[in-house]
């Protein structure tokens, strides 16, 4: 790759006077950049150094066997943190200051902190306040920066560097370097965009903990990529708070985590936990009707379930006798009933019926005390343990776990109507009662729906742990009552909300953000839209927001930077096999990766069609990379590929009710090239 700059010209900067001026006019280009390379490979001695240093260090100075786990799991952590990926960039800005405070005068921004024997800073991490300049910093608030200077990179090796003299109100209008990161192809998991942040994603990503932030943002805008380097930020900088409570990422599939593995671990973030819905809730799948996942899904559905829990809990009919020796304490039936009537709403169920046995005991002791004993706390825990109080707890209060009460709830149609009131109508009673009820709750097949009702009622039984933030993508697809079950797993945090109304797909999609942020219990969150995409090229997302008067009309139409001149083709095929064939052959002929997405009924058919080219099948728990894969239509969303072949465009809408809405999540997915061919007509809205 040729290197591309503009010389730079101004002096070399006082902290540094010892390295070849390369802010010096009078040195050629090649020189300049000789010096930046002399750099990055005295950064990366340093960080070698640096990681064998954390792997010399040992546990064995813990006190017990436990601490020494404890502490060797964070050197490993630390060394983890410290590998230095050869293909990627150390750094990639770099930032001349005239500032006078006491960090260098000249700054290398990079994925991490690197400093010298001396502690010396070679390269600063890129979410250390100083480095904020290199995204934000412009000739009108230069941020006391005189320099910017980007690095260009082809592998592991600097080939290139641009400047810009912010001092004299010099700003590139367009970065040769900037648009090669952008545009370069793809192959295996999502890269991190830390070296193309645009000062609108930087604000995001920078904002602050206790802040919950929603991103809608249109295909191509990096939404996802801004949601990850949040997180990345966010553990930077409150690294002890966020080290106890953690950080959760929640995503749509297996494949999409497979397909983001790679960004924080390559921002040096090990330890973040990345999940999705199922994997929260339960990986219950049973297939059900859209319309009883849609009932399930609402929110009218949480005083149905708190009613059903409650309503288990019985009038008391007799006191308590506890006998002790020769003597017997008696608790009458009223008692109880005000004790009973005392806890009940008051608390979570669980802790309620605990307290209750407690309350129960306590009242013993009083007994016990008018007769001139002392009992003291080992007393009273016995009492709350005896056979006499556990029986009349358990006729009282009992026993409960999530999945007896939907059981039950789903069962019995007389106490459905009693848990429903007048939330439920009749009819949707009526939807909600099984068929054939399972003989306990234990042989119930439970669906995807069913998983959120249990998560709910799990809450109201006993306490769900928390999150110190939470990260979800694709959030728009989600029901009322699995934002709640999320929204309980930070409720003393925050979150980053992440999605594209315009790509809800589920029947129970979200309307707006206010309704999302409000189900999650952040209705105070701030709503921020991105509409400047960066990936899929003009021409493409011009013919994709074709649909958007259809599924999201309330949408600004999207932008994109890159025109895209001859990225789209759209090809009648009569003939599909050969037309598909011959699409996917010139494909592999051209750099990048390859999805051909599918009517998810045709993987197997069009599988075949490509039996005669190296391909795989995508499926959800994929973690397999391949240049050439079939995707069903389902899969697609939040994956992208540099060259897209969509087959039979019809077939994809009509499979679901929101099908249009799953055609532009499709026709969204190419960052290089857009191929559509159909044997059949094209949806109306496409052609219009």
């Amino acid at each position: 790759m040729p290197a591309h700059q503009l010389v730079p010209d101004i002096d070399p900067a006082p902290s540094d006077p010892g390295r070849p001026g390369p802010s010096d006019p009078d040195l050629p280009a090649a020189e300049v950049l000789a010096a930046e390379r002399e750099h990055l490979a005295v950064s990366r001695a340093a960080l070698r150094a640096m990681r064998e240093h954390a792997q010399s260090l040992s546990a064995d100075a813990a006190g017990d066997w436990v601490s020494q786990q404890i502490l060797q799991a964070l050197l490993d952590q630390r060394v983890a943190a410290l590998a230095d990926h050869s293909g990627t960039p150390l750094f990639f800005g770099r930032l001349d200051r005239s500032a006078d405070d006491e960090l260098p005068g000249t700054v290398y921004v990079g994925r991490r902190h690197v400093h010298d024997d001396h502690s010396h800073p070679l390269v600063i991490d890129w979410r250390a306040p100083v480095s904020r300049a290199f995204y934000q910093a412009s000739p009108s608030d230069p941020m006391d920066v005189s320099l910017r200077r980007r690095f260009g990179y082809h592998g592991g090796d600097l080939t290139a560097f641009e400047d810009e003299h912010l001092d004299r109100g010099q700003a590139l209008r367009h970065s040769k370097i900037l648009t090669e990161e952008i545009e370069r192809p793809r192959s295996g998991p999502m890269r991190d965009i830390v070296a193309t942040i645009q000062p609108d994603q930087d604000e995001i990503v920078r904002s602050d903990l206790a802040r919950t932030v929603c991103v809608q943002g249109a295909p191509g805008t990096g939404k996802t990529a801004v949601g990850l380097h949040r997180a990345a930020y966010l553990l930077f900088t409150h690294r002890e708070r966020l080290a106890r409570s953690g950080v959760m990422i929640v995503g749509p599939n297996r494949a999409f985590l497979s397909y983001i593995s790679s960004v924080l671990p390559a921002l040096g973030e090990i330890k973040v936990d990345q999940t999705t819905v199922a994997g929260i809730l339960g990986e219950h799948s049973a297939p059900e009707d859209p319309a009883v996942s849609t009932i399930k899904g609402d929110v009218k559905m949480v005083p149905v379930l708190e009613r059903a829990l409650w309503m288990h809990i019985v009038k008391p009919t007799e006191g308590l006798l506890f006998t002790k020796g020769v003597n017997r304490y008696r608790v009458p039936d009223h008692e109880v009933r005000e004790i009973v009537a005392s806890l009940r709403g008051t608390t979570r169920y669980a802790p309620g019926r605990a307290a209750l046995a407690q309350r129960l005991a306590h009242m013993v002791l009083v007994r016990m005390e008018q007769r001139g004993e002392s009992p003291d706390d080992r007393v009273q825990d016995a009492v709350a343990r005896s056979k006499p109080v556990r029986q009349l707890v358990d006729r009282v209060w009992p026993k409960l776990t999530p999945q007896q009460v939907l059981h039950r709830l789903f069962s019995d149609a007389g106490f459905l109507a009693a848990a429903a009131k007048n939330d439920l109508t009749a009819e949707e009673q009526a939807a909600l009662l099984w068929a054939k009820p399972a003989k306990s709750f234990r042989s119930a097949k439970w669906s995807a729906a069913d998983c959120a009702l249990m998560d709910e009622l799990g809450d109201m039984i006993e306490r769900t742990p928390v999150f110190g933030h939470l990260v979800v993508d694709e959030a728009q697809d989600l029901s009322a009552m699995q934002l709640r079950a999320l929204g309980r797993r930070c409720r003393t945090g925050s979150a980053t909300v992440l999605g594209d109304i315009a790509q809800g797909t589920t029947p129970w999609s979200a309307r707006s953000w206010t309704e999302v942020l409000g189900h999650l219990g952040f209705a105070d969150g701030a709503v921020t839209e991105l509409t400047l995409g960066f990936r899929v090229p003009r021409e493409v997302l011009d013919y994709a927001a074709r649909l958007l008067p259809s599924v999201a009309p309330d949408l600004a139409a999207p932008r994109s930077l890159r025109p895209g001149a001859g990225s789209l083709s759209i090809r009648p095929a009569p003939d599909l096999p050969a037309s598909l064939a011959e699409a996917a052959e010139r494909a592999l002929s051209a750099e990048g990766s390859i999805g051909v997405i599918v009517p998810d009924a045709s993987v197997t058919a069009v599988s075949a069609m490509l039996s005669h080219l190296d391909h795989r099948v995508l499926t959800p728990d994929s973690v397999e990379e391949h240049r050439l894969l079939v995707v069903p239509a389902t899969l697609a969303k939040g994956l992208e590929y540099d060259h897209v072949i969509v087959v039979e465009p019809a077939d994809i809408v009509s499979a679901e009710p929101r099908g249009l809405a799953r055609l532009y999540v499709v026709l969204t997915r190419a960052v290089t090239s857009l191929t559509v061919l159909h044997s059949k007509p094209l949806p109306p809205e496409l052609t219009g």
